[in-house]
């Protein structure tokens, strides 16, 4: 019975009511998911109370068989879902359902396309299912109590989808939730059992738990199907993880991948085994298609769900797989572990130490055989998740060298910026008497392919590796070799080609004229610069900025900075290609006039090529423009 002095009128938040005229208005033709999402909310809240029972024992009473119960009522048109799971107390009631406390809220506004498919698979996504309801339903009642509490504390809350809802305390014999949709007009096909029984095992037979309808059988007489007041189990209800790799089909994998990930889109690939030895344990574990919203987000939760003899756990058990593998969604369910098991006990248990091993395996293991045999998932796999994977170099002593094996580059030899070239691939077109493999850093990839510091590789027709993520400074800072083979930058320390430079360095000896314009640029930079000599890099550009071979790249310095750290100020080694006419016109200069000018000019050049912000941009633009002039009414 309803306590009305309890009963108040709230208002949604604002991002509510954004979202319930999205779902009212603009994804009408996906209105299967509203079941989808209400039976994937039932599950976890059962999920829930075995966790929470697992401390309190007494939160699951006599009532320990959990399940779902889905109905129909055709004369009153409604449909009901309910479980006996964890339940909600009023304050749980007006958080979760009057407002979203979601910081991914605002992104999944920022996600919709318009299409009406893509934006249906956001849902589960952001974590905003239950509104689906009102695709289907004008008018919503949830009648909910939170296990522990009294009958006469449990809860009403209701609304049409309008801007507000109600809510009040109401009696509730037993624990649980029941969501009671009032269909709109032209929704009587969602009234027929074997409609609903159909989406219910489509998208959920996956599920771990056994849910209910009433039967309906067919009567000739009245040519319909009538209900009965038998119930039957519409699926499975057992955990797929726990069934041989042949009874499940390749559809149940990849529906269980949706509701583990809230991921519509289909997985690129799986691993389903059961471990023995000393730590027994199942692993269920996926390769999502498309990379999550917040897979940057550094604060955003990831891990794999972990159950203990079936004994749901915990969702983001974070222990069992390294951050470069946070993308991997799947399950981990331990014979070994104790069912009170915490994040300390995790961080320290050999157990856990062991699945993690067979999990870091058993996933490259998955990547190493899309790369070797099904290139095109390969492809889509690294243009989602190549940037995170490159982390393990670093993050990963024992499988570095797996990890460096599935790398993959742009390079001078592609057309393209795709990143297609393995390390193997890069020796494999080494040129005669070449024994290191070549790279550069930069900002982004257009700025690394016009760099200077390629010009003499370009003319030798040398690969050069063009690396532009983020994370590649820290990737070849934590892998100086492949298969024997140093990995250098072609923008650090003295450039040596072997053999095939001997015409170069004949060509770029310095002379007494050399010698002496050196000393000048060096004179004129002072400070600005470590030391000026003559390069062996550049062709068609006058100057180039390098650093020492020990010292930090100037890109990555730049990176830190940009990321408010503390960096060390080095100065750079300016190289000057003394075949270049403005450099023969500074060493023409017999009377130095112009040499500060001139040596400003090609130190900031440089610095423009190589990515940096100059430290006073007029300046350069008076002295540019000043010698134009000059140059102008000499000619």
């Amino acid at each position: 019975m309803s306590d009305s002095a309890s009963k108040e009128t709230l208002g949604f938040q604002t991002e509510v009511s954004q979202l319930l005229k999205l779902m009212i208005h603009s994804l009408y033709s996906n209105k299967e998911i509203f079941l989808r999402e209400l039976i994937s909310n039932a599950s976890d809240a059962c999920d829930k109370l075995r966790f929470e029972s697992l401390t309190d024992a007494s939160l699951m009473g006599d009532e320990s068989d959990l399940k779902i119960d889905i109905s129909v009522d055709r004369e009153a048109r409604t449909i009901s879902i309910s479980d006996n799971g964890i339940g909600m107390s009023r304050e749980e009631v007006v958080q979760n359902i009057g407002t979203i406390a979601k910081s991914g809220t605002k992104e999944f506004f920022g996600k919709l396309t318009g299409d009406q498919a893509q934006d249906a698979n956001l849902i589960g996504q952001f974590g905003v299912g239950f509104y689906s309801s009102f695709i289907v339903a004008d008018k919503v009642t949830l009648i909910t109590r939170r296990a522990g509490l009294e009958d006469s504390e449990s809860v009403c809350w209701e609304s049409k989808g309008e801007g507000e809802f109600t809510i009040e305390t109401v009696s509730k014999p037993e624990r649980g939730t029941q969501i009671i949709l009032h269909l709109r007009a032209d929704e009587d096909d969602l009234l027929e059992g074997y409609r609903l029984k159909s989406i219910a095992q489509r998208y959920s037979d996956h599920i771990n738990l056994p849910i209910f309808m009433s039967k309906e059988e067919w009567d000739e007489k009245e040519s319909k199907y009538v209900l009965q007041d038998e119930s039957e189990q519409i699926n499975q209800a057992s955990a797929i993880w726990t069934r041989p790799k042949n009874d499940v089909s390749e559809e149940q994998y990849e529906e269980f991948y949706k509701h583990i990930s809230n991921d519509m889109e289909k997985p690129l690939a799986w691993a389903h085994a059961r471990v023995e030895g000393k730590s027994e344990y199942a692993q269920l574990l996926y390769l999502p298609g498309k990379a999550p919203f917040d897979l940057w987000n550094r604060e955003h939760k990831r891990g794999l769900k972990l159950y203990v003899r079936r004994v749901f756990i915990m969702d983001d058990a974070e222990q069992l797989l390294p951050g470069y593998l946070r993308f991997v969604r799947g399950v981990i369910d331990s014979s070994d572990l104790p069912l009170n098991v915490s994040r300390e006990i995790l961080q320290e248990s050999k157990d856990v130490d062991a699945i993690r091993k067979g999990c870091i395996s058993r996933v490259l293991g998955l990547v190493e055989d899309l790369a070797k045999n099904q290139q095109d998932k390969f492809k889509a796999f690294w243009k989602e998740f190549g940037s995170v994977l490159k982390e393990g170099v670093g993050e990963d002593f024992s499988n570095k060298e797996r990890i460096a094996h599935l790398l993959r580059f742009s390079s001078t030899a592609e057309s393209s910026d795709e990143q297609v070239v393995s390390l193997s691939d890069y020796i494999g077109r080494f040129k005669e008497g070449q024994d290191k493999i070549y790279y550069i850093t930069a900002e982004t990839h257009a700025a690394a392919k016009s760099s200077p510091h390629l010009e003499i590789f370009k003319k030798k027709d040398i690969e050069v590796l063009l690396l532009s993520d983020r994370v590649d400074e820290w990737a070849v800072s934590n892998l100086q070799e492949f298969d024997g083979k140093k990995l250098v930058s072609v923008a650090k320390g003295s450039l040596d080609l072997g053999s095939s430079d001997d015409e170069e360095n004949k060509e770029n000896e310095t002379d007494s004229d050399s010698e002496e314009l050196i000393k000048k640029i060096k004179e004129s930079l002072g400070d600005s610069v470590k030391e000026v000599r003559v390069s062996s890099r550049l062709v068609d550009s006058p100057s180039c900025l390098v650093s020492d071979e020990d010292e930090m790249s100037m890109n990555l310095s730049r990176m830190l900075k940009a990321a408010g750290q503390e960096v060390p100020s080095v100065a750079p080694i300016l190289e000057i290609n003394i075949q270049h006419p403005i450099i023969k016109k500074m060493s023409s200069d017999k009377e130095g006039s112009r040499i500060s000018d001139w040596s400003s000019i090609i130190f900031d050049q440089a610095m423009l090529s190589d990515g940096g912000a100059l430290a006073d941009p007029a300046k350069f633009v008076v002295k540019l423009n000043k010698l134009i002039l000059d140059v102008s009414e000499n000619t």
